[in-house]
């Protein structure tokens, strides 16, 4: 199909201009690592702190660029992220890495979040893919091995969010401000899954196969309701604590668990996944894309109101979850979406002046000058995937 190949092509243009600039401007050769926060549109705060999120995200970018290019090309890149992680990240006490470190690489928030534990995970086997490290290999399956004994809930099953430095509980367990304080996530489980996919690759254990299916049944049978959106956050016993929809989560969800079943091989599941997914991704079209073809934020379905800001992210995931629906039955309709998405991306969301993309775009098309285009959050991770998935199949 011409559009889809089109559409490819643009990506896989697109992913050499995202790495070229985490390449070119946020090495940080002053402290050593990456730098933790760049303003647009191109001030770099050199003293900011650096967060594990960040740092997993540009070690999971350039070793997914690695294998996806077999190439060398970025194996120092992926060589300085590694070290820097090991270096002023790991926890050589209790285990685990860090949620954040000063710009001098001190630790200054030492807390469990089982969602930085889970993308270093990720991050480390897609650099094991690459690297063949044996040592980011056993790190990798030490991180599994806390995670299953001091997050895993043996009564209720799933996981609990976050814990101390030291894997006590902990009382406050939000991932940011703007999250709800409740036990157990939407968005740590789905870190968690992507990163036990990619850790089978590496380690095919029976013990990473029954968690990783384990997973995927928690999406069908407890985050997935039947109006084909997911819901967020839930206590300890799996009770209801959230009213709002997130449609960038929504649209990764499909895919990520087609991904996972697929690693796993459970046919049964694979079916499970595909049809679930065919369901999220329908809902999605139907309620998020907006009239100029972006995606929206989210929806509050006891109040109505729609956040209609487009998140760089969403639009990136969306591109990929379409993609996917289109790949189990063959509808272009999914191809058509989401190439207005990416025309969306292209015209607004990509700073073709100074690189990267815009952190978000308002519903007048316009975006904050006062947003990061690097920082805790703003990463390459995202939309690098976004154009190495599509480019895969």
């Amino acid at each position: 199909m011409e559009k889809l190949e089109r559409l490819k092509k643009s990506l896989a243009q697109e992913l050499t201009n995202i790495l070229s600039y985490w390449e070119n401007n946020t090495v940080d050769e002053v402290n050593g690592g990456f730098i933790g926060h760049i303003d647009y549109p191109d001030k770099k705060r050199f003293e900011a702190n650096k967060g594990i999120i960040l740092n997993t995200r540009i070690l999971w970018s350039f070793s997914a660029a690695s294998n996806f290019y077999k190439s060398t090309r970025y194996a120092h890149l992926c060589k300085r992220s590694y070290d820097y992680l090991k270096t002023c990240f790991k926890d050589n006490v209790h285990g685990g890495v860090y949620w954040e470190v000063d710009y001098k690489g001190n630790p200054v928030n030492k807390r469990k979040q089982v969602y930085a534990q889970a993308f270093t995970i990720y991050a480390l086997s897609e650099y094991f893919l690459c690297s063949q490290n044996e040592e980011a290999k056993q790190w990798a399956v030490e991180i599994f091995e806390l995670i299953q004994h001091h997050a895993s809930d043996p009564e209720y099953g799933g996981y609990i969010e976050a814990f101390t430095e030291d894997w006590s509980p902990v009382e406050d367990m939000r991932l940011s401000d703007k999250d709800d304080n409740e036990a157990k996530t939407m968005n740590t489980h789905l870190h968690i899954l992507e990163a036990y996919t990619t850790l089978y690759k590496i380690y095919p254990e029976a013990t990473v196969k029954n968690a990783l299916n384990g997973l995927v049944n928690i999406f069908l049978d407890k985050f997935l309701d039947k109006n084909g959106h997911l819901h967020l956050f839930f206590d300890e016993q799996w009770n209801l604590k959230s009213s709002v929809y997130s449609y960038g989560h929504d649209i990764e969800t499909a895919w990520l668990m087609i991904e996972a079943a697929k690693t796993t091989g459970d046919k049964d599941l694979i079916k499970k996944t595909e049809k679930a997914a065919l369901r999220i991704t329908n809902t999605f079209i139907n309620e998020a894309i907006d009239k100029d073809g972006a995606v929206k934020n989210e929806i509050n379905f006891k109040t109505g109101h729609v956040d209609t800001d487009r998140h760089w992210w969403q639009q990136a995931e969306a591109i990929v979850g379409l993609y996917y629906a289109y790949l189990i039955n063959n509808d272009e309709k999914y191809i058509d979406i989401a190439v207005n998405i990416w025309k969306f991306i292209d015209k607004k969301v990509i700073d073709h002046t100074y690189g990267e993309w815009f952190w978000l775009i308002d519903e007048n098309g316009n975006f904050n000058p006062e947003d990061e285009k690097a920082g805790m959050w703003k990463c390459p991770y995202h939309n690098s995937r976004a154009a190495i998935q599509l480019n895969l199949k």
